[in-house]
């Protein structure tokens, strides 16, 4: 296994933003390119097991890539998904999910475990975290998208694995990265949150719903927080954005301004809304009340509370 990425490179603090890998948009349509830094001995590989990233032991968890070698003894040699390349090295996702005792096959021993992505953010580096969560994305997409949805064939990946063509009608197919309008929605000293199905008693974030065909984000927001909670929705700001890719959304963050305060909620939505004042906020992101749970760091409706504290 290979060691992790420069600490230096960490830059944006929302997690599984600020991927500092060049994707390689052009030459990844050569195919003689491709096939040239999949051989280098410097390239890079990381394995993903059920969808869960290689992690290297230790007080933080970096990315635990691997050479070429590492897979060799596979029965069936996976295929590796191009994330992109840094400083002309390469970097590649590999699905090995086929292995049915992944830490026996590879003999990982003591020194890495795959594991959940989302469990161990907070203790791995932002590029590593970023990093991870594109190749999550692309191992997932190709493992759902291997036959056709216009006529049924079998698809084959092209592009380094950025994209995958038909074998019988040539249809060409794309992972998809589904928009979703979330906003911390203000009025005055207040701001609206609500509380999902299931969720803690006191756990609360920013209201959140799909964007639909033919909708703008702003017209989004006003829908989706007058559906889930029956606040009218004015001036909508976009704030900033996140890629979730639990399986493959795009998160769209907002701060909206209400024009109304009578809170209406659709019970299959959510449990329960509630208006909450910027104290209260204030003191639930330090930790020094039990009124309010906000969601942790990981989630854009953290940084979208917090935006809004900060004005």
């Amino acid at each position: 296994m290979l060691g992790g990425l420069d600490p230096a490179m960490r830059r944006d603090p929302i997690p599984f933003c600020g991927n500092p890998l060049d994707r390689e948009a052009l030459r990844r349509r050569d195919r003689h390119w491709l096939e040239a830094v999949r051989a280098a001995a410097e390239s890079r590989f990381l394995p993903f097991w059920k969808l869960m990233p290689l992690l290297a032991h230790g007080k933080e968890r970096t990315l635990a890539w691997a050479r070429w070698e590492f897979f060799e003894d596979l029965e069936a040699a996976p295929e590796p998904v191009l994330l992109g390349s840094l400083d002309g090295v390469a970097h590649f996702a590999v699905d090995v999910s086929a292995v049915a005792k992944p830490d026996e096959a590879f003999g990982l021993g003591e020194v890495a475990s795959f594991e959940d992505l989302r469990g161990l953010v907070a203790q791995m580096p932002a590029i590593d975290a970023a990093i991870a969560a594109q190749g999550r994305a692309y191992v997932d997409w190709h493992a759902r998208c291997g036959f056709c949805a216009a006529c049924g064939a079998a698809t084959r990946p092209v592009l380094g694995g950025a994209q995958r063509v038909c074998g019988e009608c040539a249809a060409e197919h794309f992972p998809r990265s589904d928009p979703v309008a979330i906003a911390a929605v203000v009025r005055g000293e207040r701001c609206l949150l609500g509380r999902g199905p299931g969720w803690p008693g006191q756990m609360f974030s920013a209201l959140a719903g799909f964007v639909e065909p033919g909708e703008s984000l702003e017209e989004a927001v006003r829908r989706e927080v007058l559906e889930e909670s029956g606040v009218h929705v004015g001036e909508v700001r976009y704030v900033t954005s996140q890629p979730w890719t639990f399986p493959s959304s795009f998160m769209l963050g907002c701060i909206a301004s209400a024009e109304s305060d009578a809170i209406s909620i659709d019970a299959a939505e959510i449990e329960e809304a509630r208006w909450f004042e910027r104290a209260a906020l204030r003191a639930a992101l330090a930790g020094e009340t039990d009124e309010v749970q906000l969601p942790p760091p990981m989630a854009i409706a953290h940084h979208l509370i917090r935006a809004w504290l900060e004005e």
